[in-house]
């Protein structure tokens, strides 16, 4: 086989392919061959049919399936052969099988740019300071008390503003039902705003067991059609009247929070150190973005399409999963998936440009992720995810999540490099 790379552009390479003839022949014979086995035609045994019968019946269909299989194999090994680092399929030229002649093809493939990181060492850069004082602390004590709160009965019979009323209701519009016009033990709450979000004001000054009757008009965006913009009669029957209760924050509060502490010590320790694991989660985020940002005003270079639209596809994979983890279906939400993906593509771009100045710059710094290395950060994120270690490990045994892996710590080292190379501001 002979092959020519040129170099049409960083991003691009055309592959000039020659397969040699008796290649070629050999394929067609092993595909005749195959063939003869498997076909029944009248007068001949099974795998005894001359090839001229099978000529005359499925040459076209053989010659294709030759014609793909030679020009694939050819590319892969020429791709292999010359080290092209190729990021999407190939855009192949026609191509004919013509009897005892070589077979030539051209390919034109996206190939990703070699980057030589210029001017990286003393780019402007500011710290981002973590700090979690004790206020922020208590406002997260706040929220995970309202999320402990609970709705006690009240001895009281009259309802008041800031009640939580249980009632039965039903409902007509022009006199005749409608979707939803009926509810039994339903939980609403004694104050101003919106019967669609469960805000009865009418209900103020009720007693428990008596009826109230209220016309309500329901928004003209409202979800059901029948009832959008109309105004209904509505008949509530007061059964019960609750209070909201909030948990005093003590040592019980804290056992009962479900963070796997007994003490409100513990507790608070758990809060702050899960909110600093955050800040610098999100400083490490903000600064590798100034950097990215630093080092893109001093290199331009041509990313290949390609590279920029797997960028979409992997952050349109990390918000499925998140949804999937909140217990939400991405195909209820009505999204929009073509407009996102243009919104999403900007940011993919940045991003697809810093992982390659990233990469060359350990490139050109020598910067590497050593087998120690590698075991350490298993050992972080074991502890951080609280996840077993040898669980890990057999995740991290396959050599393309080792090689992510060890991608990740390069980075990492690099943005360290960075940090410390640069001006601070």
């Amino acid at each position: 086989m002979k092959v020519q790379v040129e170099e049409v552009s960083p991003i691009e390479r055309k592959l000039d392919i020659t397969v040699d003839a008796v290649v070629v022949s050999k394929e067609l014979d092993t595909a005749y061959q195959a063939l003869s086995r498997q076909v029944k035609v009248p007068g001949f045994r099974a795998g005894k049919v001359p090839r001229r019968i099978l000529e005359q019946r499925y040459k076209a269909d053989v010659e294709n399936d030759v014609l793909q299989r030679v020009v694939t194999r050819a590319y892969v090994d020429a791709v292999k052969e010359h080290k092209v680092d190729v990021v999407a399929d190939p855009q192949i030229s026609k191509a004919a099988l013509k009897l005892n002649e070589p077979l030539s093809f051209t390919a034109r493939v996206e190939v990703k740019p070699v980057i030589v990181a210029r001017d990286y060492k003393g780019v402007g850069f500011k710290a981002v300071d973590v700090k979690v004082t004790d206020a922020t602390v208590d406002e997260q004590l706040e929220k995970i008390r309202t999320n402990m709160t609970s709705l006690e009965p009240i001895s009281r019979d009259v309802a008041a503003t800031g009640d939580f009323a249980i009632i039965d209701f039903i409902a007509t519009i022009g006199g005749k039902d409608f979707p939803g016009n009926k509810g039994t033990n339903v939980t609403v709450e004694v104050k101003a705003g919106e019967l669609v979000d469960a805000n009865v004001p009418q209900l103020e000054g009720v007693k428990v067991g008596a009826q109230k009757d209220f016309d309500y008009t329901f928004p003209a965006e409202y979800r059901v059609d029948e009832v959008k913009g109309k105004t209904a009669k509505f008949v509530a029957t007061l059964k019960e009247l609750k209070e909201k209760k909030a948990p005093p924050i003590d040592d019980a509060f804290a056992e009962k929070s479900g963070a796997g502490v007994h003490t409100l010590a513990e507790l608070k320790d758990k809060i702050r150190k899960d909110l600093e694991r955050a800040e610098h989660r999100k400083a490490e985020t903000d600064e590798r973005e100034a950097l990215i940002k630093a080092l893109l005003e001093k290199n331009a270079f041509d990313v290949p399409k390609a590279m920029i639209e797997r960028g979409v596809d992997l952050m349109l994979e990390g918000a499925i999963n998140m949804f999937a983890r909140q217990g939400l279906d991405p195909n209820t939400l009505n999204f929009d998936w073509a407009k996102l993906r243009d919104d999403l593509r900007p940011k993919a771009e940045i991003e697809v440009r810093g992982q390659l100045l990233f990469e060359a710059v350990a490139r050109q710094e020598k910067i590497e992720a050593s087998d120690d290395e590698f075991e350490k950060k298993l050992e972080a994120l074991s502890a951080e995810s609280e996840q077993p270690l040898s669980q890990l490990r057999k995740h991290y045994k396959s050599a393309d999540q080792k090689a992510a892996l060890k991608a990740r710590i390069q980075e990492e080292k690099t943005v360290a490099f960075l940090k410390g190379a640069a001006s601070k501001t």
